[in-house]
């Protein structure tokens, strides 16, 4: 068998060297070491779901980075039994024939999470439950030996209640873990990750947590701007007061404009 690969992020907005200790990087991370070690009369598929925004990638990445070095693959709405399989055999770096049949590459890919251990992770699951492509995956899950895999799925908010519908895989899922808003010990890591040479006040950091609704992406778009101003006006630390008047991007669309 070929030797499993480095892991691979795909995608451009996976592709970001930084990563800042968030809450979520935990979960996920705490998600991922409870499967790995679970008794191996137990399965091992777990659910990692929240809103938009909430850093659920940036956390994946982190662990397909990490020492957990787990293989990491993003649906889409354009993905077909075929297309996730051949994803999943390029992620593990896996050698086969390209007239290979679906059922060898399930088998090939149940066979790498068994011996390798490493954990697979399919991000915007939604996808799958939109497409019926649930049951496959579950299929590579139940290939490998008991308590070999370990599967999650990332998705959003409402991909819990959408896995209802596929009792087979919903019965083996171990665990789910619910991605938490951006609060103000989460922003204070985003401002050293993009903001390192100035100091962000917190009264900032709190106004940027509530404009965008707790978005862990907007609250680092609007300070990867914040740090912009401070360059612009030789700052070393901003506060609200210095801030107010500044453009503050909450994802909320502009009015529609009337002309005379």
């Amino acid at each position: 068998m070929a030797q499993p690969a480095k892991p691979r992020l795909t995608g451009p907005r996976k592709s970001g060297g930084k990563f800042a200790p968030l809450r979520n990087l935990t979960l996920l991370e705490e998600l991922v070491i409870k499967l790995k070690a679970r008794d191996p009369d137990v399965p091992g598929l777990g659910v990692f779901a929240g809103r938009s925004g909430d850093g659920k990638s940036r956390a994946a990445a982190w662990v397909a980075a990490s020492d957990h070095m787990a293989y990491y693959v993003e649906a889409n709405d354009y993905w077909t039994p075929r297309a996730m399989l051949n994803a999943i055999v390029d992620a593990m770096g896996l050698a086969l024939a390209p007239h290979a049949t679906n059922n060898e590459r399930a088998a090939k890919i149940a066979e790498e999470l068994e011996t390798s251990r490493r954990p697979l992770i399919i991000d915007e699951a939604d996808h799958l439950a939109k497409k019926d492509m649930i049951d496959k995956v579950r299929a590579f899950h139940d290939m490998a030996a008991p308590g070999a895999a370990s599967i999650i799925l990332i998705g959003e908010e409402g991909l819990p209640q959408k896995l209802q519908r596929y009792e087979r895989f919903h019965r083996r899922i171990f665990d789910f873990v619910q991605a938490e808003p951006c609060d103000l010990d989460d922003a204070r890591q985003l401002a050293l990750m993009y903001c390192p040479a100035v100091e962000i006040a917190d009264d900032l950091l709190e106004h940027l947590v509530g404009a965008t609704y707790r978005s862990t992406g907007r609250v680092a778009m609007n300070l990867v701007q914040v740090a912009a101003f401070a360059a612009g006006e030789g700052l070393r630390r901003v506060t609200l007061d210095l801030y107010r008047g500044q453009r503050v991007f909450t994802g909320s669309p502009p009015a529609v404009r009337r002309f005379a």
